[in-house]
């Protein structure tokens, strides 16, 4: 049985509400760190791993929120490949993480808030949707946009703390 559209949106928004809480959780990260979440979700439905941004913590630049829980994925299912996955992420994928959920075979990409200045899902680039790439997730952008947009523009307000 196929699931409605609404119903299907009602799912990405509950995922969604996971990956900020995987954002906006400070337990053992730097307050440097800019809150970004991301979770992979199984073919199945079921989370198989979460990543925050944590450049600051391991001094490592690849550290994004999207690659940190792609490798926490693989290293579950025991396989690069996520095929039937769905990667949801706080942000707009940089051209880096776009680039490595496209190479991950990642099926759906779920972002809440545009990221105008590094975006690779449409803002500046469309990585994930180049017709040149042997692999084109699905995408839905724009999930709890408001909430999303809302704790990094709050970060950068506030100033790193």
């Amino acid at each position: 049985m196929a699931l409605t559209e609404a119903s299907r949106r009602a799912v990405f928004e509950e995922w969604m509400r996971r990956a900020l809480a995987v954002a906006a959780d400070p337990a053992g990260v730097p307050p440097d760190d800019v809150p970004v979440g991301a979770v992979v979700f199984g073919p199945d439905g079921g989370e198989l791993a979460a990543g925050r941004n944590e450049r600051e913590l391991t001094g490592d630049p690849t550290a994004h929120a999207e690659i940190v829980a792609l490798r926490r994925a693989a290293a579950v299912t025991g396989s690069w490949r996520l095929t039937g996955c769905t990667l949801v992420a706080t942000l707009e994928p940089c051209t880096m993480c776009a680039g490595a959920l496209v190479l991950a075979r990642v099926s759906h990409l779920v972002f809440g808030a545009w990221e105008p200045k590094t975006g690779a899902v449409g803002s500046l680039w469309d990585v994930v949707r180049d017709r040149r790439l042997p692999h084109r997730p699905e995408v839905s952008a724009g999930v709890l946009e408001a909430e999303c947009a809302a704790l990094v523009r709050d970060f950068f307000r506030n100033g790193r703390r």
